[in-house]
């Protein structure tokens, strides 16, 4: 079963950890950690995330611990 874009929950978090492979774990607001990968909007336009940044997160309902880094804050 597939999730549509409308489906997801976006959350506002901050960078804790970065991974190999574009993975990096953020921390939400409401502290929960999350593993979160960046969307191919993201990767297509070369948008730097490092360590830190805060950044907005859209997390599937069915499963809260994985999410796409969609948005990074300025």
């Amino acid at each position: 079963m597939l999730v549509s874009r409308d489906d997801l929950v976006q959350m506002e978090g901050k960078i804790t950890e970065v991974h190999a492979g574009g993975n990096f774990a953020v921390t939400t607001d409401t502290r929960h950690e999350i593993l979160a990968r960046l969307s191919g909007r993201i990767r297509r336009h070369h948008i730097r995330v490092v360590l830190g940044d805060r950044v907005t997160v859209a997390v599937s309902p069915y499963d809260p611990t994985h999410g796409l880094v969609v948005y990074r804050s300025r």
